[in-house]
């Protein structure tokens, strides 16, 4: 078609690979400028027929070729010229090039052709149609959908989808898999969509995309980057409470199933829903979503209350894929009762109706099943990692050797027997073990830098852990040990203040690596930007902090020093400019002030009115961040 605006789009593919399904999607989306051209028995009075005696045994066996040919040719050429009213987007389930290969896939299977056979032969039996075809072919947009690249694993795919296949029915699809790889190699279509397995959503994504190019009629996506959490559960089990906690912690936009439904509902002209089976009440699901998420493109979490049928919730899964996270909440009946404002009868009837549609199947399926028969805390910890688990990426950290780190002899022996206490034996104590601050970086300075241990162990191996530190702490010597430990638990929850989210994220993303981390062992890799809007909480206690320092009559530099420089780093990151270093923190924000005195910073060590004036420079930058209160009138 050139680069002319698209009138009709033709999709085509082999069988399962999803034609009907997303054009069914890009339909209800487009509504009254989507045209459906129909199926092609639509278009031929001879189809009535041939399905009455086994549209099978026509194809295959009584039918001749140039009959199958003829049926198909002049039903595709009968599609074509039909024009439905409207402007709008015209809509084809297979295009010109799907007849020649499935006519040319059939003469091999009847006439145990080579593929090169097949398509010589399906040319000749074409050739009285060809300019007809030809110029229909011009009028399309063809897209096809492959189940994978390579067209034998393309066809066990698309057989697998089968509940039972014939031999005929499977050298049918080997055929018409080499046949439509061979048009693609001709050119024939102008979009090859790999479907490989993702989630129908996904290749609607795709589809949209390489189409909106061409006409203003489509939208540029379907759902792209939305993360979706569905709430199962019986009644009063606290779905709503989750998903509040969902909106005011996590930014979620919190949307109902049953609003969904009906707003579609009334978009397509349906007047009953529920009376539609329900994979149509899936699809209802996922027009409304798409529609909200295009109309509110800032949103990219959403949560949908409340799943109570499980046919389709499967076909939601399906659908969205990786994009969908089912959380059932799961609380005791008892427990439920009680909540019932309406009383334990009508949570009872309630439960009745639920269980009919199939709602406490949910949880078979869900993946994450939340116990909430305990504090609203312990629940809102578990929703927490539902929702990191999204956001946080998990990785395999790489180790190091201690030796790398360039510390000081006894230094390295007190980490090398450290390791080897609480790593050895059949079950280490430990998951993991990494340096952080400046003795990570090779900046560890005798006398003025503390060594700060991050540790991954679970609370119950506490007692075990401190009699390891109690045999090797002699090894220190008189420096300062900062050792700080989490649970794997409290890592992938996020229960972790700033300081520790920098930690987390710098393992993540390589830049710190761990001494030694259980085999196997992955972490959650939060991204730079929640790393750095964290950095506000380390600004808050830091201002703070300075201004306590500042009030003594004698403050500790080094502590002054070293917040004063955690204060620098909040302010830089803010500005896009990361510094690890303390000093190099301070350098770059007193050069970015405009200060005269070259010094200052390294005079701050040492120097109590050199500290007190690098502290109030930094904190009076902070101050300036905030708004100005204007004084009470006296």
């Amino acid at each position: 078609m050139g680069d002319d605006v698209v009138t009709t789009l033709a999709v085509s593919g082999a069988d399962n690979t999803g034609k009907t399904k997303q054009l069914g999607i890009l339909a209800r989306r487009l509504g009254p400028a989507a045209v459906a051209t129909g199926p092609l028995d639509a278009h031929d009075t001879r189809w009535a027929g041939i399905k009455q005696n086994g549209m099978g045994t026509w194809w295959f066996q009584a039918g001749a070729m140039q009959e199958v040919a003829d049926v198909l040719a002049a039903s595709y050429l009968q599609r074509s010229r039909h024009l439905v009213g409207g402007a709008g987007l015209r809509l084809m389930d297979r295009g010109i090039p799907m007849l020649e290969a499935s006519v040319a896939a059939t003469a091999a299977v009847r006439e145990h052709l080579t593929p090169e056979q097949a398509a010589e032969r399906a040319r000749d039996l074409l050739r009285p149609y060809a300019q007809d075809l030809k110029t229909a072919e011009s009028g399309e947009y063809g897209m096809v959908l492959l189940h994978h690249e390579d067209p034998a694993i393309g066809t066990a795919r698309a057989l697998s989808h089968e509940t039972s296949v014939t031999p005929t029915y499977a050298d049918y699809q080997r055929h018409l898999h080499h046949q439509i790889h061979r048009l693609i190699m001709e050119g024939r279509f102008e979009e090859v969509i790999v479907v490989d397995g993702r989630p129908v959503v996904a290749v609607q994504d795709d589809l949209r995309r390489r189409l909106q190019a061409r006409t203003a009629l489509v939208p540029a996506g379907c759902l792209p980057g939305v993360r979706v959490v569905a709430l199962g559960g019986m009644s009063e089990s606290g779905k709503s409470t989750a998903g509040e906690y969902l909106r005011t912690r996590h930014r979620y936009a919190r949307l109902k199933i049953g609003y969904l439904i009906e707003e579609a509902s009334h978009r397509a002209g349906v007047d009953d829903p529920y009376a539609l089976a329900p994979v149509v009440r899936a699809e209802l699901i996922l027009d409304g979503l798409d529609r909200y998420a295009a109309a509110h493109h800032f949103l990219d979490r959403i949560t949908l209350e409340s799943l109570h049928e499980f046919d389709a919730t499967a076909e939601l899964r399906r659908m969205l894929g990786d994009q969908l996270a089912i959380a059932y909440i799961e609380t005791a009946a008892e427990l439920r009762a009680r909540r019932g404002t309406a009383g334990r009868d009508d949570v009872v009837l309630r439960d009745e109706v639920k269980a009919a549609r199939g709602a406490a199947q949910i949880v078979t399926i869900a993946d994450t099943v939340v116990d909430n028969n305990g504090s609203r805390l312990a629940l809102e910890r578990q929703l927490d990692r539902i929702t990191l688990d999204a956001a946080w990426p998990t990785v395999v950290p790489a180790t190091t050797p201690v030796n790398a780190l360039g510390l000081p002899v006894p230094l390295e022996a007190f980490l090398t027997s450290l390791l080897h206490r609480t790593t050895s034996g059949p079950e280490p104590l430990i998951d993991l073990l990494a340096v952080t601050g400046s003795g990570a970086r090779g900046k560890y300075q005798h006398g003025w830098s503390d060594l700060d241990v991050f540790v991954i162990a679970e609370p119950d191996r506490t007692t075990a852990l401190h009699q390891a530190l109690t045999e090797v702490q002699s090894d220190l010597g008189e420096v300062k040990l900062g050792l700080t430990v989490l649970s794997q638990g409290e890592c992938r929850a996020g229960a972790v203040t700033s300081r520790l989210l920098h930690v987390l994220t710098l393992l993540g993303a390589g830049s710190l690596l761990p001494l030694w981390a259980r085999p196997g062992l992955t972490i959650p890799a939060p991204p730079l930007a929640d790393d750095v809007a964290a950095s506000l909480e380390a600004g808050v206690t830091s201002a703070i902090e300075i201004r306590r320092q500042l009030l003594k009559g004698a403050p500790d530099l080094r502590a002054l020093f070293k917040v004063t420089a955690l204060l620098a780093k909040a302010l830089l990151r803010f500005d896009g400019i990361e510094r690890a270093g303390d000093t190099e923190a301070l350098d770059v924000l007193v050069r970015s002030s405009g200060h005269a005195h070259a010094g200052l910073v390294l005079s701050a060590r040492t120097d109590r009115a050199a500290a007190h004036e690098l502290a109030q420079l930094v904190l009076d930058r902070w101050m300036a961040t905030l708004p100005t209160v204007e004084a009470a009138a006296a």
